[in-house]
């Protein structure tokens, strides 16, 4: 079945030399927010770098003019993360950091508190069309000796189900600093000192506070950028990329506290075969399904795949081959009950040449059985 598609962000148009990190949300009022970051003077993961908005009121045919919605001088402004509240308020989480300040630096210690990476929120009433000034929440999202920091990127979560049911969640990383400060091999760029968090709210984003904390698991598994989904019984689902010399690239977590805690530590997922990359994870809500997207190709960014499972995580199979193209980052949005929206960085020769909005049609349960290859 041909997919339909649009292209809401391209390299070298609208005043930036390129665009990435996609994240999108559904309105309440139907309407698609299609956020990213655009990075003014070139394609790096820092320098002056804006958060951007197109939205679309046709279920992602088409979007409107391109908004910026927040900007930090000529620093950075990224990361974005959105969520909407049950009475229609947008909130969107994002981390700013200056110019000059690099990942490396940042994780080396190079940068004071002040230039390096801080929590700011913002929102809007009116589905996305104006939003507030943002405003700082460093001090309730991240703690002191922590260096590297982001949130999400993707959507976060506004829990539905169980004892914790109006919960924010929004899932997010960090790195530690290292124990030997003037070791060669312990600068604070190596793995181990990857840590993953959850970021969570009880009074609708009000207040914050930090939930679970995972960084020392094992030696094989280095949480980095994180996703979550809630299943239909209150569990949190967790999916992270991780960096490490092991062959797997993603690990899963469960919470059954509404993401205070961790049952047990990231683990290995090597049903989610693919490169180190972010991915992102939706439950379709309607019907026990988890879906998680990113790219399948265990040696590039390339071959973006909607995966499902039907037993929390536990086991994968590939619903649908988006594209055998270079391809990355990605977030998916419920559409309505027979589509899924996924949003994702793809290009023909280069997986940061778009960020293309794909619209995925939900297999029905028998579509499933009947697509199933016969037995031998």
């Amino acid at each position: 079945m041909a997919h339909e598609s649009s292209v809401p962000y391209r390299a070298g148009t609208e005043g930036y030399t390129s665009f990435r990190i996609p994240a999108v949300v559904r309105a309440r009022s139907g309407t698609l927010l299609a956020l990213a970051e655009g990075r003014v003077t070139s394609p790096a993961d820092h320098g002056e770098i804006h958060l951007v908005l197109k939205r679309s009121h046709d279920g992602g045919h088409t979007w409107g003019p391109l908004q910026v919605v927040a900007r930090n001088g000529t620093g950075t402004a990224g990361n974005p993360a959105p969520v909407v509240l049950a009475d229609g308020r947008v909130l969107l989480l994002q981390v700013h950091s200056a110019a000059d300040a690099t990942e490396d630096r940042i994780r080396r210690g190079q940068v004071s508190a002040a230039d390096g990476r801080r929590v700011w929120l913002q929102h809007s009433d009116d589905h996305g069309a104006t939003w507030s000034p943002p405003r700082e929440i460093t001090d309730q999202t991240k703690r002191p000796e922590w260096r590297w920091y982001a949130t999400g990127p993707g959507h976060a979560l506004r829990l539905r189900h169980g004892p914790h049911a109006g919960r924010l969640v929004v899932p997010a990383n960090h790195s530690t600093p290292p124990t030997a400060p003037d070791g060669h091999d312990d600068t604070g760029t190596e793995f181990r000192h990857n840590g993953g968090h959850a970021l969570l709210s009880d009074d609708d984003g009000a207040t914050w506070r930090i939930g679970y904390t995972d960084g020392d698991t094992h030696p094989s598994v280095a949480p980095n950028e994180t996703t979550a989904a809630e299943l239909p019984d209150g569990t949190l689902y967790l999916s992270t990329r991780t960096e490490t010399t092991a062959a797997w690239h993603r690990a899963d977590a469960v919470s059954t506290d509404g993401g205070e805690h961790l049952r047990t530590p990231f683990r290995p997922q090597a049903g989610l075969a693919g490169p180190v990359c972010q991915g992102s994870v939706l439950h379709l809500g309607d019907r026990d399904e988890l879906l998680h997207s990113g790219p399948a190709d265990p040696a590039a960014r390339a071959l973006m795949t909607v995966r499902t499972s039907r037993d929390g995580g536990l086991t994968w199979r590939t619903a649908h081959t988006v594209s055998g193209l270079p391809a990355a980052y990605s977030d998916l949005v419920r559409l309505d009950r027979t589509h899924v929206g996924l949003l994702y960085e793809t290009g023909d020769f280069s997986a940061y040449s778009t960020i293309t909005f794909r619209r995925i049609p939900v297999e029905e349960p028998d579509d499933q059985q009947r697509h199933a290859p016969d037995a031998p």
